[in-house]
């Protein structure tokens, strides 16, 4: 695991009206500017929030490799949001404004964030507005060559629609998708008939499960919060995705006769060879592992399988792809854009993430094999290696 030092900030924040609290973290600033997004669901503590910023500088680094010519996107540092309340709670939407006008001299000067669990990109947008904030990733601005060219192309970049979804929806999901590719490849395991199943249909979740099916494999159960949905033939992922609502929940209207809806934590014993959890952290634990019958776990969400279980999970022949490296593609597309490595074009977005991601993941894996660690070790080795390099050339904090 990679040494890091105790985060440069951390800040508690209890809202005045309701008396809910709100965490920031920022980990690390690199060229005086940290990156992570802000989450919103009931029972976010600060130690999950410093788990996810440290998270967040693993993610920077990973996708800087000091030996290669870079683009013109350079690491940031790490940091996470969060606030504790329910996001349909109906007087959440006030809570984050008021977070958001509390957290402003930070977003300001040198956090850069944006939607995570529980909350939209335009959601964070419309809040940081009304908050007096121009944008929720402002302080990233001084660093970009032409500001305003930079942020036009942002913007037409989550103006892309593709069949009726946004580019910003889709581009974590092609992520993780690749990442799941990638191992199966390495594996010789063909994608055709591969079973998967994902717990979540939100930004990320959905996306990941068109992605999978596009590519062959056969989605046979996917969970939201009202249980889950399986079909031993494989689900119809279009109209799943496009029966959803703002919270990624299904309606059973469209459920085809042989569909079955099944508990909740139904998804966790389905009988698949790769399972995505990508809804909430610590999701998978030391009782509910023994459960598990696929062989890949692809961390789509931040941190859903605590240590305790990853090492039982180990001991069974189970391997876990972790979040830092596995979800990692949302927020590097969004530096990727403004930085101008790639435009406003999803065929661009998409062929650079997978690109990006498979070189990563092969790194990752074949650094694990070598090493025989975990791929999660082998991540943080990586890390390890690359955080010195970063500190060298760029500095902490300046």
């Amino acid at each position: 695991m990679a040494v890091l030092p105790a985060p440069l900030m951390s800040l508690t924040w209890t809202d005045h009206v309701t008396g809910r609290q709100g965490f920031l973290v920022v980990d690390r600033l690199v060229r005086g500017v940290s990156s992570g997004g802000l989450r919103m669901r009931a029972g976010c503590t600060l130690d999950e929030v410093t788990g996810l910023a440290r998270g967040m500088t693993m993610k920077e680094a990973l996708h800087y490799d000091p030996d290669r010519a870079q683009g013109r996107y350079i690491p940031l540092g790490g940091a996470k949001g969060g606030i504790d309340c329910d996001p349909r709670d109906p007087g959440s939407y006030e809570l984050l404004v008021r977070y958001l006008r509390a957290m402003r001299p930070h977003v300001e000067n040198f956090w850069t964030t944006g939607e995570d669990l529980g909350l939209t990109q335009d959601l964070v947008d419309r809040a940081a507005a009304e908050a007096g904030l121009v944008s929720s990733i402002q302080a990233v601005y001084p660093l970009l060559d032409d500001e305003a060219s930079a942020r036009e192309r942002l913007a037409d970049a989550f103006a892309v629609d593709v069949d009726g979804i946004g580019l910003d929806e889709l581009v974590g999901g092609c992520g993780v998708a690749e990442a799941a590719l990638a191992a199966l490849d390495r594996a010789g395991v063909p994608h055709a008939g591969t079973r998967v199943a994902v717990q979540g249909l939100g930004t990320m979740g959905g996306a990941t499960a068109r992605f999978l099916s596009h590519a062959g494999l056969k989605v046979v159960a996917v969970a939201d919060v009202k249980g889950t949905v399986a079909n031993p033939a494989g689900l119809d992922v279009e109209a799943l995705l496009g029966a959803r609502d703002s919270y990624g929940t299904v309606d059973r209207a469209v459920l085809r006769e042989e569909d079955r809806e099944l508990p909740g934590d139904a998804w966790l014993s389905a009988d698949v060879d790769v399972l995505v959890p990508a809804a909430v952290s610590y999701a998978i634990d030391a009782a509910n592992q023994a459960e598990i019958r696929a062989r890949w776990i692809v961390e789509a969400a931040n941190m859903p399988v605590r240590p305790e279980a990853e090492e039982l999970l180990a001991g069974r022949g189970v391997t876990v792809l972790p979040d830092v490296v596995v979800n990692s593609g949302t927020n590097a597309w969004w530096w990727w854009t403004l930085f101008g490595d790639i435009g406003a074009d999803a065929e661009d977005a998409f062929a650079y993430t997978r690109r990006s991601m498979r070189d990563l993941v092969e790194r990752m894996l074949a650094r694990a094999e070598a090493d025989g660690t975990s791929p999660r070790a082998a991540a943080h080795a990586i890390v390890a290696d690359r955080l010195p390099v970063i500190a060298e050339r760029f500095g902490w904090y300046r």
